[in-house]
């Protein structure tokens, strides 16, 4: 099992920046991906960036050039710098880790962080 604890969210205004960080522990593959996905009221959980464990990197059109996303392989934690933050940033943030077992994927969700872009 794999546990994932989320933390750095809050209110803050328009223009404004945050930084989320996730902490992994349990039973950790070295080679995996870790991620953070949103989900805002009435809209379906999407991605927002992810990085794998060599350092290769995906952001969400929406989000690029904004957010920057890095890991620490030895704390197993993975960060979220997001700037210029905007109303449409307002979710609820999920650190999300994946690797494969065999044949098999595996995937972990935190329990979720919230983030308010208001003023």
């Amino acid at each position: 099992q794999v546990q994932l604890v989320e933390s750095g969210g809050g209110l803050v205004q328009p223009g404004g920046s945050l930084r989320l960080s996730c902490a992994a522990s349990g039973s950790i593959f070295s080679s995996n991906t870790m991620g953070w996905y949103r989900q805002a009221p009435g809209n379906q959980r999407e991605l927002v960036a992810t990085i794998t464990s060599s350092g290769s990197t995906d952001f969400a059109d929406s989000v690029k050039g904004r957010f920057t996303i890095s890991r620490d392989n030895a704390k197993n934690t993975v960060y979220l710098q997001m700037n210029s933050l905007t109303p449409e940033d307002t979710a609820v943030y999920y650190c999300n880790m994946a690797f494969w077992v065999g044949t098999l994927r595996r995937q972990y969700w935190g329990q979720g962080t919230q983030v308010t872009v208001s003023s």
